[in-house]
């Protein structure tokens, strides 16, 4: 009898997700990221390669605000686009920067401004650890320019429905199994152009 992967996958790691419940993910992370979330947004904003023209050398990540793609660029042409959620209204922000610090299952601590529009954050005032209710979703990339950090960061999300909208506080939002494919491929380093609308 044939076995698929799906049901192997679930054989492997069905009794870590039972020993893992809510805590922080580390061990058997597989567990928590669903490649379904892609059905959940148009076929466009779903990772492709794709043909695209810039003048950016070969790993350079470049995000188009208004069209909602980041774009990591491969050289001779390519690149592999993936949908984003970006800045709300008043939100966004365009210029470069540099990913200096890069997470898996990051923590989350709200800002004074999400507090305040949302008293209910109050209890994760000092944080929240990682894990698969955290809005930073499956990893996080720290944007900074020079030695500041911008609090800009390209990370995953609890709320897939919103990649190819304008949504965020300013941070690039993606899908976490795309954060994690992103996340595998470029180093601290990466230097990364935000497109003005």
């Amino acid at each position: 009898m044939a076995v698929s992967r799906r049901e192997l996958l679930c054989a492997t790691f069905g009794a870590a997700c039972m020993a893992l419940g809510d805590a922080p993910v580390q061990a058997g992370e597989l567990v928590h990221i669903f490649a379904s979330e892609a059905k959940e947004v148009p076929y466009k904003f779903r990772r492709q390669e794709v043909r695209y023209k810039t003048s950016e050398p070969a790993g350079t990540i470049v995000i188009d605000t208004k069209k909602r793609f980041l774009y990591l660029v491969h050289g001779g042409g390519k690149a592999t686009r993936y949908g984003v959620g970006v800045g709300a209204e008043g939100k966004n922000w365009s210029g470069e920067a540099v990913i200096k610090r890069k997470v898996r299952w990051p923590s989350w601590t709200p800002t004074r401004e999400h507090l305040a529009v949302y008293p209910s954050l109050q209890k994760y005032k000092n944080g929240m650890p990682g894990g698969k209710g955290n809005p930073l979703g499956a990893r996080a990339m720290y944007l900074f320019q020079g030695d500041q950090d911008t609090l800009y960061r390209i990370h995953g999300t609890i709320r897939p429905k919103g990649i190819g909208q304008k949504v965020t506080s300013g941070c690039i939002r993606m899908l976490n199994v795309d954060v994690v494919d992103l996340y595998d491929k470029v180093d601290i380093g990466t230097r990364v152009v935000v497109l003005a609308e």
